[in-house]
């Protein structure tokens, strides 16, 4: 019977200890990672699952609120964090806007992985593992229309994926590959600076 006991416990023991993997790994990349790049591939669903868009690009930020979401064509388009303000450019049409970066924090939630604490605006823990890749979960502490859930996945301080549900059912699955930590990104590339001609709207 002690001997029973004392297998049951370890395996307790490493039930806990595997569940605790996800968050402790997320206070790591808050902590230890101040600026990556990384490939990313984005599917995103409808809320029965029956209709799927794939889109395919590049992620970078720098603490604190600065980062550059670049999608590949046929989408071409960029998401840009200056700190202050989140800017959408379509090069294509040549067009910009923007909106305070508070405002569209819960719609993007990309760019809470560049602030200072998920833990401010979402409940977090521990959602289990998947293969290599510890879960968490998290929950926005106030009802918000922008999101239901998150998910984020990582590989020891490594960003591996993020699972999106919006207010409106739809799903998003975000897969990283090729993560640079603490990369030195360009200045400029954080910043917005309009093309010649370009049709600005600025959202104060």
């Amino acid at each position: 019977m002690k001997f029973k006991s004392l297998i049951a416990g370890a395996s307790l023991l490493a039930t806990a200890a595997a569940q605790a993997a996800g968050l402790e790994q997320l206070l790591r990349f808050q902590k230890e990672i101040q600026s990556a790049r990384v490939q990313f591939v984005q599917t995103v669903s409808s809320p029965d699952g029956k209709k799927q868009k794939h889109n395919k690009g590049q992620f970078e930020f720098q603490r604190p609120n600065r980062f550059r979401f670049d999608y590949a064509a046929p989408q071409n388009q960029v998401l840009i964090g200056d700190g202050k303000k989140v800017w959408m450019v379509d090069p294509d049409l040549n067009q910009a806007s923007s909106r305070p970066l508070d405002a569209v924090l819960s719609s993007t939630p990309v760019a809470l992985l560049a602030g200072a604490s998920l833990g401010e605006a979402f409940q977090l823990k521990d959602d289990g593992e998947q293969g290599d890749i510890a879960w968490v979960a998290a929950t926005p502490k106030q009802a918000d229309q922008g999101i239901q859930s998150l998910r984020i996945g990582l590989k020891g301080r490594e960003l591996a994926a993020l699972e999106i549900v919006d207010g409106l059912g739809q799903r998003s699955r975000l897969v990283f590959s090729g993560f640079e930590a603490n990369a030195k990104l360009d200045a400029e590339r954080l910043r917005f600076t309009p093309a010649p001609g370009m049709d600005v709207i600025d959202g104060k």
